[in-house]
């Protein structure tokens, strides 16, 4: 069957919901913000009905623009979001724990003598980032009662009535025994959820139910978790493809084939996708703040938004001796310090906004050098490129800073919202699953390519700069 597809990328910031047609490309699209909470302690909470609100306001927004019907839906998650709710009617019983909550550290300083048991279990390190430290917080302290579960089963179960999540977001929460890509029960136990009614682990692609909430009934074919559907709208189908996604935070995954690979180096592992029944990896870091850090800087009036990055940051040569560790919600991969809080250091009197705005491009993109060098390790061979995506794409400066520090080109996707069309792709897959993956996804085409400006040497030094600011962190922390 042919036609046009919906996908819907439910994000933390906001919905986004494509229509695509498999020869015309994108023929509606919509996009609904949604809203996150954050208070003491680490908490930051959004709405559920406000997520589902947005899928599908978003979802009946781009078909009316589309103007023509679709014959399936695709569904992309935020991964590590989770909410306690009634299998029978569906209430969210709790508010939905986003990914940067970190209320949950307590239950994971608490197993921390499980950690390698848990990281080769499961591929990820403990950290309340993930899903099962926050499953496991809301049973302590919120609610026994209903499922608790990531976000995407929820929304599904409120589109379709199916209890399932797939293998890409199940692989996010530290519950799935990363080699048989399957509940782990050793894991459940070591988090006190052996007894959790959990949800079915699906492909990928395949029909998960119909749903009317767009209209007419339509089957859901497609499911896959945010930062993997990137990575398979980037082509990166081979091993040793990376790209790098850079939203609320910067993410970048690395494909490594059909067969686990563990990193040494504090990259994560785990599956990318489960396609036709055949799993898929991938080596993943995260930087927890990226738009998030220029929406700080903003907040401060230091710039005026994203978009003002680029002429504030330009009016200046170089940050002026100023060094920026955004890590304002912890570092991530690879130093795993989730307490940590970020610094700016090397301030004078003759420091201006551009130096600040400069510091903070520097400050992110070595965090993205730290995880590209991580992949290399632990791939054996450097990455010969970078591709990236997402809303910071559009600054010239942080991404000419990142080629500089990479020393390596960042091709920059002509597609905007790549989440959307990987789970486009999947969807297709899923109606049709004797569609070559390679015909399923888009054609892979640059907008443009930032090659380095300056020697490795200097590279080197700037990178030295902000790896010595990190220590000072470490070491007093």
């Amino acid at each position: 069957m042919t036609g046009p597809v919906l996908a819907v990328d439910q994000g933390t910031s906001g919905t986004k919901a494509l229509v695509i047609c498999p020869e015309r490309g994108v023929i509606g699209s919509a996009s609904v913000p949604v809203a996150t909470r954050h208070s003491g302690g680490g908490a930051v909470e959004a709405d559920p009905g406000e997520l589902l609100g947005s899928v599908v306001e978003a979802g009946r927004r781009a078909l009316q623009e589309a103007a023509e019907p679709v014959v399936a839906v695709g569904l992309a998650n935020q991964g590590e979001t989770v909410l306690a709710w009634d299998p029978d009617t569906g209430r969210p019983l709790t508010e939905a724990i986003v990914w940067q909550d970190r209320r949950s550290a307590p239950i994971c300083a608490e197993l921390s003598s499980r950690d390698e048991e848990l990281t080769r279990l499961t591929g990820l390190p403990l950290d309340p980032y993930f899903a099962a430290p926050k499953m496991a917080w809301i049973r302590r302290e919120l609610t026994r009662e209903g499922v608790v579960t990531t976000s995407d089963s929820w929304l599904v179960h409120q589109l379709t009535g199916a209890f399932v999540t797939d293998a890409a977001t199940a692989g996010r929460t530290q519950l799935l025994d990363l080699d048989r890509a399957a509940w782990s029960p050793e894991a459940l136990d070591a988090f006190g959820l052996a007894d959790e009614r959990l949800p079915a682990v699906v492909d990928c692609d395949g029909t998960v139910g119909t749903t009317t909430a767009f209209g007419a009934e339509l089957p859901l074919t497609g499911l896959i978790v945010d930062q993997q559907a990137a990575l398979l709208a980037q082509n990166a189908l081979d091993p040793g493809n990376a790209k790098c996604t850079y939203g609320t935070g910067a993410f970048l995954l690395a494909q490594t084939g059909t067969a686990p690979r563990r990193g040494s180096t504090g990259l994560v592992s785990c599956v990318a996708w489960r396609l036709g029944g055949t799993t898929n990896y991938c080596l993943d870091g995260q930087v927890y703040t990226a738009a998030s850090a220029v929406d700080w800087l903003t907040g401060l009036g230091v710039i005026s938004g994203a978009a003002d990055l680029d002429r504030v940051g330009t009016g200046v040569p170089d940050s002026g001796g100023v060094t920026f560790v955004p890590a304002l919600a912890g570092l991530a991969a690879p130093w795993w310090r989730g307490d940590l809080r970020g610094s700016v250091t090397g301030l004078g009197l003759d420091t201006t906004a551009g130096h600040l705005a400069r510091a903070l491009c520097e400050g992110i993109a070595a965090q993205v050098v730290e995880l590209a060098d991580a992949v290399a390790t632990d791939l054996g061979s450097p990455l010969t490129s970078l591709r990236v995506d997402g809303g910071l794409t559009r600054s010239a400066l942080l991404m000419q800073t990142q080629a500089d520090l990479l020393q390596r080109p960042v091709e920059v996707s002509a597609l905007p919202d790549v989440t959307a069309l990987g789970v486009g792709a999947v969807a297709r897959l899923g109606l049709d699953p004797r569609l070559p993956l390679r015909r399923a996804v888009p054609e892979w085409k640059p907008a443009a390519v930032y090659e380095p400006r300056i020697g490795a040497d200097e590279a080197a030094e700037r990178l030295a700069r902000f790896r010595a600011a990190v220590q000072t962190l470490l070491d007093h922390a």
